[in-house]
């Protein structure tokens, strides 16, 4: 899965709101407290040793990010007249556990040791197994295994922190269910991810339709979805502000495509090469593949991608059949068509007005 890489900054969301009771600068730094809070009490009460050092592990992988998905839930709890800094924060804490989770998950499916930047959990305890002198199989497989722990723990705490953001049953039994969901759908998406990799049987609207659940689904439908019902937002108004997220979302990973094979990997935080090397599908592959160049590069066993040399070569024969220009254009239309969505069903203003700031991120992320 290739989820959201570390770029530029989200921008800062507007300060003149007067109608606005409350602002993100109050709760943004509650939704690092409660995180914090949270590993260290999960590491205070570990049955071992050893685990309290995985949640000592888990917390710094916690710090730091854009906290997109919270500031999502933000803006839409707040723009249907959300008043609770303790209750937006707990859940937006909740969706940075899910996301980390899905993370720790995709990288251990991706066979990547790097996040943002630095090892990630896989590739501290990599590290640490190869100062024990395991042979490198031995040190990889152990930080993957210890990977998938530190995920389980993750999302396990992801669903315990969602049932504390509110008190009313009927509004806690509607944040589960679509925290359930969001899973499901990331299940569903990663599973198509895995098996549609080398497979020549699947057009670019499959591979849109994985990424919908892989990642648009718990990344922006699920955050704009629960901010709205934490608010108290009836149903149908919480679905069309899921519908727009979702529109925005595939973009967002559209564009993580176009990075994930053409960014610098000083600004992704992760090798680019990751999905030429996995075979995995995209919009940029799934585009280009009828183009002989690209085909013969990409065939499974092809030897373009075990050099640097030879993934240039992919790389260039991906613009030469204008896969990256697709793309962008794919995602432009997406975004625009996600903000003629938002007006034809009369969202919040404000809503609005930080939606089509988060658009213009998107679409300008740094490659």
């Amino acid at each position: 899965m290739r989820t959201a890489t570390k770029t530029d900054p989200i921008p800062e969301p507007s300060r003149a709101r007067p109608d606005q009771a409350i602002a993100w600068e109050d709760v943004g730094p509650a939704v690092d407290r409660v995180l914090a809070d949270w590993v260290n009490s999960s590491r205070s009460t570990a049955a071992t040793p050893s685990l309290a050092v995985l949640w000592e592990r888990i917390g710094e992988g916690l710090e730091g990010g854009k906290r997109l998905r919270p500031l999502l839930a933000f803006h839409s709890y707040a723009a249907f007249g959300g008043t609770e800094p303790e209750g937006i924060a707990t859940l937006g804490a909740s969706l940075e556990l899910l996301h980390g989770a899905l993370l720790v998950h995709d990288d251990v499916i991706d066979r990547d040791f790097v996040r943002r930047g630095r090892p990630n959990i896989a590739g501290l305890y990599r590290l640490d197994a190869a100062v024990r002198g395991l042979p490198e199989p031995e040190a990889r497989h152990l930080g993957s295994s210890v990977a998938v722990i530190a995920g389980d723990l993750l999302l396990a705490g992801a669903f315990r922190l969602a049932d504390h953001a509110s008190e009313e049953p009927e509004v806690r039994a509607r944040i589960t269910d679509v925290m359930h969901a969001a899973v499901s759908d990331a299940a569903a998406g990663e599973l198509d991810d895995v098996l549609m990799a080398h497979s020549s049987g699947h057009t670019i609207d499959d591979v849109l339709e994985m990424e919908q659940l892989k990642t648009a689904a718990y990344s922006f439908a699920a955050p704009l979805r629960l901010g709205a019902i934490l608010a108290g937002a009836p149903t149908e108004r919480a679905e069309d502000v899921a519908r727009v997220g979702m529109l925005v979302g595939t973009a967002y990973q559209v564009i993580d495509d176009v990075l994930g094979t053409f960014g610098d990997e000083q600004q992704t935080g992760k090798p680019v090469t990751s999905d030429l090397r996995e075979g995995k599908l995209t919009v940029l592959t799934a585009y280009a593949r009828r183009h002989p160049d690209v085909a013969r590069h990409l065939a499974p066993g092809a030897a373009a991608l075990g050099d640097p040399a030879g993934v240039d070569r992919v790389r260039s024969a991906l613009q030469g059949a204008g896969a990256d220009t697709y793309a962008l254009t794919l995602a432009h239309s997406m975004v625009t068509e996600a903000l003629d969505e938002a007006r034809r069903c009369d969202l919040p203003s404000a809503l609005r007005s930080e939606l089509t700031r988060i658009c213009n991120h998107v679409l300008h992320r740094e490659r």
